[in-house]
């Protein structure tokens, strides 16, 4: 009889503990089981399994209880190694996070430590049995097909012998078994580089390759061949034996990057992101696991999968905001990385244009191993055009696309050149106001402006998710009087840009229209095939795109970003601008950027337009520095949500009451209700990390009944 610590699937903090069960076998740390907890049954995670030196009747009497024993166990393996165990736990103290939500952070959610978690999918396979019968010389074809193989899918079988399975089954000359159904991979297939790099890629890599550094920040002009750099880079891992993790911000990018790597590095690759669907991700997560992935391409979680041998993790775009998980556990994808490159001895690579504050600032004090790409591969920069939309609007050109741009495009579509538009606002409208009682059109289940969109007349909350039709009355006054529109979105500049130039070829790309599975593929696949002349979208079009035949890129309201409080809203609008400028002129013909803002003279602006990360940096340095914000200081969020405001305020005070420390605790801040919920949040700030840490720590141990509705995210990107 062995006794078994188990973590179980629980949510309340006070339940973050092992569990003791009895259990007949010996079951390995990692593995899931089903056990008995409150008259229900759970699935648990096993830390440990060690045989008890008594009988289970004496280890009962001794202890005053009795004792439960395992139910199930559902893994043949650890779906959790050793390193991952290891890692689960320094999440856990690094985001002030429960076990088992670190656990369940980690794994697909066919595997994921839920009682509802979806089921693997399974598919019937056939092996030869141990009886004797006679076959015809075609059935002993098939028969001798599945004996050398050892096992076969069954739908291969009748595939090949669409007669004769179902026949060898009933003379039980094969025996049919279920298995998970697996991803299909083939062998590694490494191919010289055709690329001839240039002095400043070569000296990259060769500084990489040559020091003994864990952490280098690749700090790059876009254009300058970092990806060439990151492919080089890869393939001296590969040709070692070791896994290569390369990890994009956003699902769009990935497309574009699979393709690229696929040809590289042929077929030897798995691919992770939140486009798949449960099963698709269950078995990349198995290729990984079993070892028959040389190389990952994948997004945020791709960071958790069971690597086997890994030797380098790349991130590019690592100044992107998704690389933040923004519910608990709130882990930031570098951290983790980080983790898992000292552990395995591997490499970290963070690339990017206009890397975070935070990584240059480590770069510039030793922390990071900086190497700089300063020129482009053209060695042209793209000339940046700023246009004043307040003095074009007095002139009496349109709001949404100035007379420079307009006049940019029909030169460019002309030279059957194509043209990239962003704006990074989806819908038609940005919000509707009454006309009676000017009261904006609210989602009635978050404290936020619904934007219209024009497909079915319909309002939508961006973050609910909620949809309505345009009201006939005003819910706040029931005038009839109808509503003010405000602002627009990309739906409206795909409709002006259509109505000034009918002829071109418009491709809209936001979160609207990539909804559906292999959107993101389809449509960039399509512009890069030339299939239409203009790409017009959000955020999710500004970086990591190389279209040789764009040579214009219009930013329609690039400064609209500086209008929220956020402390990170210059450095957000900076990387935003400088991004997209970057999609221009990546070949022989020069590009073209025309940048409308309605401030030509803030520094984020400015130094945006002449690609100047250098001067961005030091000035907002100097302000991050007079109100001591990040990097000067860290800072804990903790935020209290709950459908009573009453309760939410009380356990907000409380909080801000009984944590204190070496270091600033803010009032309490109310915020916008957001999917019913009331929030509260209390700010943490100071020099010490540690020291906050524990002070957040010391009080969730102090609590009696553990509070709920509470979520802690340390060092915070976005304060909404």
């Amino acid at each position: 009889m062995e006794i078994v610590k188990c973590w179980i699937e629980h949510p309340i903090r006070n339940l973050d503990q092992t569990f003791e069960y009895a259990s007949e076998t010996h079951i390995s740390q990692g593995c899931r089981v089903l056990i008995p907890f409150r008259n229900r049954q759970l699935i648990g995670f096993v830390e440990s399994s060690k045989p008890m030196e008594e009988t289970l009747k004496a280890y009962e009497k001794r202890n005053g209880f009795s004792l439960k024993k395992i139910e199930g166990v559902l893994d043949n393996e650890p779906l959790i190694t050793e390193e991952l165990h290891d890692l689960a736990f320094y999440m856990r103290e690094i985001t002030l996070s429960t076990t088992i939500s670190c656990f369940q952070a980690m794994l697909p959610s066919v595997v994921k430590p839920s009682t509802h978690h979806k089921k693997a999918v399974v598919e019937r396979w056939v092996k030869v049995s141990d009886e004797k019968c006679s076959l015809t010389p075609k059935q002993l074809e098939a028969y001798l097909t599945v004996s050398q193989a050892g096992e076969l899918p069954y739908s291969v079988l009748r595939k090949n012998y669409p007669n004769i399975a179902r026949v060898l089954i009933e003379k039980k000359a094969l025996v049919v078994f279920t298995k998970e159904k697996q991803a299909v991979s083939s062998s590694l297939s490494i191919t010289p580089s055709p690329y001839a790099l240039n002095q400043e890629q070569k000296q990259a890599v060769e500084e990489i390759l040559s020091s003994d550094d864990t952490v280098f920040l690749l700090k790059g002009v876009t254009g300058s061949g970092k990806t060439e750099v990151y492919f080089q880079l890869a393939q001296k891992v590969l040709e070692e034996g070791r896994q290569v993790l390369f990890l994009v911000p956003e699902i769009g990018l990935t497309p574009m990057m699979i393709d690229r790597v696929s040809k590289r590095f042929g077929s030897y690759l798995a691919v992770y992101h939140s486009g798949l669907s449960a099963q698709e991700k269950y078995e990349q997560y198995q290729l990984v696991h079993h070892g028959k992935a040389g190389i990952v391409v994948g997004t945020r979680s791709a960071v958790f999968l069971p690597f086997e041998n890994l030797g380098l993790i790349i991130m590019d775009e690592e100044h992107d905001g998704s690389y933040k998980q923004d519910s608990q556990p709130s882990y930031h994808t570098r951290d983790i990385a980080m983790f898992r490159c000292r552990y395995n001895q591997a490499k970290l690579i963070l690339g990017s244009a206009t890397p975070s504050l935070d990584s240059y600032a480590r770069a510039l004090k030793h922390v990071y191993h900086l190497v700089t790409l300063n020129h482009r591969v053209n060695d042209t920069l793209p000339h940046i055009h700023i246009v004043n939309m307040k003095e074009a609007m007095e002139e009496g050109q349109n709001e949404m696309i100035s007379d420079a741009l307009r006049d940019g495009i029909a030169l460019r579509l002309k030279n059957r050149e194509q043209v990239i538009i962003l704006l990074n606002r989806r819908g038609y409208y940005s919000l509707l106001k009454c006309r009676k009682c000017q009261q904006v059109l609210k989602c009635p289940h978050c404290d936020l402006a619904m934007s219209y969109h024009k497909e079915g007349r319909i309002m939508k909350c961006h973050t609910c998710g909620y949809q309505m039709r345009v009201p006939r009355i005003c819910p706040s006054c029931q005038s009839s009087q109808g509503f003010t529109t405000y602002g627009y979105g990309t739906q409206k500049l795909h409709d002006q840009v259509h109505t000034m130039f009918p002829e071109a070829r418009i491709i809209r790309m936001d979160a609207d229209t990539t909804g559906k599975k292999n959107a993101h593929h389809d449509l960039l696949q399509a512009f890069g095939n030339k299939e239409a002349d203009i790409l017009i979208g959000t955020q999710m079009i500004a970086k990591g795109l190389d279209y040789p035949s764009v040579t214009l890129v219009g930013i329609v309201n690039g400064d609209e970003g500086l209008n929220r409080t956020d402390y990170r809203s210059c450095e957000t609008t900076f990387d935003l601008l400088m991004q997209a400028a970057g999609r221009s002129g990546r070949s022989e013909t020069a590009g073209e950027v025309i940048l409308q803002v309605n401030d030509p003279l803030h520094y984020a602006v400015t130094c945006a337009a002449s690609s100047d990360y250098d001067s961005f940096f030091t000035q907002e340095m100097a302000y991050r520095h007079a109100v001591m914000a990040p990097p000067y200081t860290y800072l804990i969020s903790i935020t209290v949500s709950s459908t009573n405001p009453k309760r939410c305020s009380e356990m907000a005070l409380k909080i801000q009451r009984e944590i204190s420390g070496d270091f600033k605790t803010g009032g309490v801040i109310e915020l916008l209700r957001k999917k019913d919920l009331y929030r509260n949040r209390i700010l943490l700030k100071g020099r010490n990390l540690e020291i906050m840490r524990n002070a957040v720590s010391n009080w969730l141990d102090s609590q009696k009944n553990k509070p709920e509705g509470v979520r802690i995210d340390v060092n915070p990107l976005v304060l909404d």
